[in-house]
């Protein structure tokens, strides 16, 4: 072939240019030189690239260097898939633990709910992995290595500790999907490092006021005037999660119905699969509501102190329990004093308590539940409203199941 011939040509097909080498013209126009030759009895075809890069001169010099490593005994195509191998484990050899870390992160970044989450998974990566093997290749990263990191803090700060390990196993599992490392996971805790470090305590749950009580504490909270105690009464008047209490905003509330609803966004599990969460809202609750209107500044109906157009922060809530010297409970605690005073003082089903707290309900039961029982949800609250408003309230007052 001629270089006029080469440009000249546009029919799809092969065009022979002699000793193997083809300039090829697919269906959409493109063309590019292909060698083929036969290596151990098997036809091959080995790229060598498109006209527009490589010109018809350059394509001859490609295929007779092509040409001679046949007659070494080696068929150019695996000798391509080598190089490339080559130039992979190169790759993966230069990923840096911390690398793959922030490489993780970003790809799963997008699927949580809060930026928090990938603030908390950077800092206790930056704080105890780091140190020990942030700046070597992530496929370097062995048990030693690992253990190293965890055992300064896996005895005194056991739930910290749990969490790096479970985000440097994470991290690792990934970079072996991505072909950085290869082999078992040095931070897996099954059949590993659970015969090298000791097993952690069992998680703490959430310190709990005794729901006798409560309607004295509610008593309590009504003495003092701060922000804190409104949204602290309103989270125990709903039964609902401190972070979901603190970020409500004025356009979820229904007043009128008494209803405010919790956006799927802002409610706890995966994004893929939390739903809107209707709440029940009590006279009390509403009445909270309304005298937060009175001094509204921004969009949230509980509002930071010193930033009224952020939410209020759930330190505010700890503030306030230390100045009331109840240290010995948390504001998530309240949930669990419901749900206690909802199975042992009243006949509601327990699946309708449990759809207060937007609990997802396992079992036969869940699977064809699929309504949010929310009128029967709303008697429920009712009590418990009136539960926490009797100051005087002593012993066993067991509610009666009221119709469905």
């Amino acid at each position: 072939m001629t270089a006029l011939a080469v440009t000249r040509a546009t029919k799809r097909g092969m065009y022979n240019d002699g000793l193997g080498l083809y300039l090829q013209i697919a269906e959409n126009g493109s063309k590019s030189w292909i060698l083929r030759y036969l290596f151990n009895g098997r036809t091959r075809h080995y790229g060598i690239g498109p006209l527009h890069t490589v010109n018809l001169a350059e394509a001859r010099t490609r295929a007779a260097v092509a040409r001679l490593q046949i007659l070494d005994g080696i068929d150019p195509v695996e000798a391509r898939r080598e190089r490339k191998a080559a130039a992979q484990l190169e790759a993966a050899n230069s990923i840096t633990f911390d690398d793959a870390a922030e490489e993780h992160i970003k790809a799963i970044e997008p699927q949580w709910k809060s930026k928090k989450l990938g603030k908390q998974w950077r800092s206790h990566l930056k704080t105890y992995a780091s140190p020990h093997f942030g700046k070597l290749p992530v496929a370097a990263v062995d048990t030693g290595l690992v253990t190293r990191a965890l055992m300064p803090i896996w005895t005194t700060k056991p739930e910290t500790a749990s969490r790096v390990r479970m985000r440097i196993e994470a991290v690792l599992d990934a970079a072996k999907v991505k072909g950085y490392r290869t082999g078992d996971n040095p931070a897996r805790w099954d059949g590993h490092l659970q015969h090298i470090l000791a097993a952690l305590p069992a998680a703490k749950h959430h310190a709990a006021i005794p729901y006798t009580e409560v309607a004295a504490f509610i008593a309590d909270l009504r003495t003092r005037e701060a922000t804190s105690a409104r949204a602290l009464e309103f989270l125990t008047l709903t039964a609902t999660r401190t972070n979901e209490t603190l970020g409500a905003q004025w356009d979820e509330f229904d007043l009128q119905g008494k209803v405010w609803t919790v956006p799927a966004i802002r409610m706890k599990g995966k994004a893929k699969v939390a739903r809107e969460h209707r709440v029940p809202l009590s006279d009390r609750a509403v009445e909270i509501v309304k005298e937060m209107q009175k001094i509204k500044h921004g969009p949230f109906v509980f509002p930071s102190a010193f930033r009224p157009m952020k939410p209020m922060s759930g330190n505010a809530l700890l503030d306030l329990l230390k100045r009331m010297e109840r240290d010995d409970i948390t504001s998530h605690g309240m949930r669990a004093a419901f749900r206690t005073w909802a199975g042992e003082q009243t006949s509601h089903p327990g699946a309708v308590a449990e759809a207060c707290l937007a609990h997802v309900v396992k079992g036969v039961e869940g699977v064809y539940q699929r309504g949010d029982l929310f009128e029967k949800r709303r008697k429920l609250m009712d009590d418990w409203a009136r539960y926490c408003n009797d100051t005087a309230t002593t012993g066993a007052n067991v509610i009666p199941m009221r119709g469905a």
